[in-house]
């Protein structure tokens, strides 16, 4: 058995029940397992997709995005979802590095295409597109032939190959089993008491593992369905809510905010959703109390690429009244807080978030060093740091590497400073995370000039625009004489960000 039995199973049971919906167009779970199935034959036929192939897609939010993902499950290949915001050199590292067999990719994002063309001559390239012309998916559908399936794969075989920003300034790929997504959902449903009744309504984009796991494969999973949107788009959704009455919906903060914004917030009947699910970053307690005083229960997830997502979480029906808590431990997670030694620190003391259980990554793609870091038997090392209070609920403070959270992005201040290090004029480069109202955090660049050399943040900025995506691109760029460094001569980013926190 694999995952995209689950969606048969449903056909079977409910075939004419609405599986998803997407810019005014429905698909039931036949007519999805329909599609799942023919879309594993043309993989496997047309482009030899094998069991431990890697199949890419560069798209937003679309119902074949879902469609190669339970396709890739039948015949055990992996998927690798692409960031559309990342830049074009971002994304062809990430092709390369993941030896992509096949890149799915829409008209809007191919930019990416001609440099792919020349840099792996090999890969096929499918066009999801509405025409039906030759290099479209919707030809490959219609040139499949044959066995729809791969021998010996299960539901321990590999599916999910997610690219998440590293420390050492290269983003690494977490590979997820369908296990993982299995117990994932199965948590989701725990958290949100999701039924086949049910009604999701996904604006997050399915890149990220919050928006395709935290509610969107759960709920199909189950049974229930999902109205798809292409991008988040703040009147699109306060629309949506209003008309289609979705029941479950998950925001982060960035997003929560642009809804209150909206004049249409105060009049949109928002009584259909029997909760918000919010995450990714600390989230403000104005927030939920915005949410709050529409009648709305929000509920927390915490986890992380390498978790599916869900591994902490605040229950629906359950205890919502610690403020700042993101939950306990899910049903099939175990999760504590370590010190430096990895054991366990009593209840009120800081220490890392170590997470285990089925829904944890198996590996870091072809990096066994950085898998053995992060994964201490069989515990996942988060490097975030909290604590537990004595009922053993969690509450996230800091993040122990690093990372600046803008938006729902995760920004690792290292990728940023090995690009500021190639500009021949950088001598040494820092960035820290700075307060921002609107995406929490943005970056902020600290520059030391080469001797006798000449450079204008403008011209430091536009260097880093034309090798990253726009949210990496620091919002400011202080040039200094010398960086704080500690007696082993590593830059002291805390310094930096207590002197960004007292202006």
């Amino acid at each position: 058995m694999d995952l995209s039995d689950l969606i048969a199973r449903n056909a079977a049971f409910t075939p004419e029940k609405v599986a998803l919906r997407y810019a005014g167009s429905s698909l039931t779970y036949a007519a999805l397992a329909r599609r799942i199935e023919t879309a594993a034959r043309a993989l496997k036929s047309v482009l030899g997709v094998g069991r431990g192939d890697r199949v890419a897609i560069l798209a937003a939010n679309h119902p074949d995005y879902l469609v190669l993902l339970y396709g890739c499950a039948r015949l055990g290949a992996l998927m690798v979802p692409l960031n559309w915001r990342l830049a074009a050199p971002e994304q062809l590292f990430i092709l390369a590095d993941a030896s992509a067999k096949a890149l799915i990719v829409q008209d809007a994002f191919g930019a990416v295409v001609a440099p792919l063309r020349k840099a792996q001559p090999d890969i096929r390239i499918v066009r999801l597109a509405d025409d039906t012309a030759a290099d479209t998916f919707e030809a490959l559908l219609a040139a499949g032939k044959g066995d729809a399936r791969n021998p010996h794969v299960d539901i321990t075989s590999p599916l999910l190959l997610v690219y998440t920003s590293g420390t050492t300034g290269r983003p690494k790929g977490a590979v997820l089993r369908q296990e993982a997504l299995l117990w994932n959902a199965v948590m989701s449903t725990h958290m949100h008491g999701l039924t086949a009744d049910d009604h999701v309504l996904t604006v997050l984009p399915l890149f990220h593992v919050g928006g395709l796991n935290i509610q969107t494969t759960p709920a199909l999973q189950t049974g229930a369905t999902v109205t798809l949107h292409a991008r988040f788009a703040p009147d699109a959704t306060l629309e949506a809510i209003a008309t289609e009455r979705p029941t479950l919906t998950v925001l982060v903060p960035s997003t929560i905010q642009a809804l209150i914004e909206r004049p249409l917030w105060a009049e949109t009947d928002v009584s259909s959703l029997r909760a918000v699910t919010t995450g990714s970053t600390q989230v403000s307690q104005a927030l939920v109390g915005a949410l709050n005083t529409r009648g709305l229960r929000v509920l927390q997830v915490y986890g992380a690429t390498e978790t599916a997502p869900i591994a902490v979480y605040t229950r629906i029906g359950a205890d919502l009244s610690r403020p700042g808590s993101t939950g306990l431990p899910g049903l099939c997670c175990e999760a504590r807080i370590v010190d430096d030694s990895g054991y366990e620190v009593p209840h009120g003391t800081a220490g890392e978030v170590v997470m285990r259980g089925p829904n944890v990554f198996f590996e870091y793609w072809g990096n066994q060093a950085a898998t053995s870091e992060a994964l201490r038997d069989g515990w996942y090392f988060s490097g975030d740091i909290g604590t537990r209070d004595a009922e053993g609920y969690f509450f996230i403070h800091d993040r122990k590497k690093n990372m600046i959270v803008s938006g729902s992005e995760n920004i690792y201040p290292a990728e940023i400073e090995r690009v500021l290090h190639e500009h021949p004029a950088v001598a040494e480069a820092a960035v820290i995370g700075r307060a921002d109202p609107k995406w929490q955090e943005v970056p902020v660049a600290y520059v030391v000039r080469r001797m006798q050399a000449s450079v204008s943040a403008d011209e430091i900025l536009a260097h880093v625009a034309a090798q990253l995506a726009r949210f990496k691109v620091p919002r400011e760029v202080v040039f200094m004489e010398s960086l704080p460094r500690n007696a082993l001569g590593k830059v002291q980013h805390f310094l930096l960000k207590q002197a960004v926190e007292r202006k």
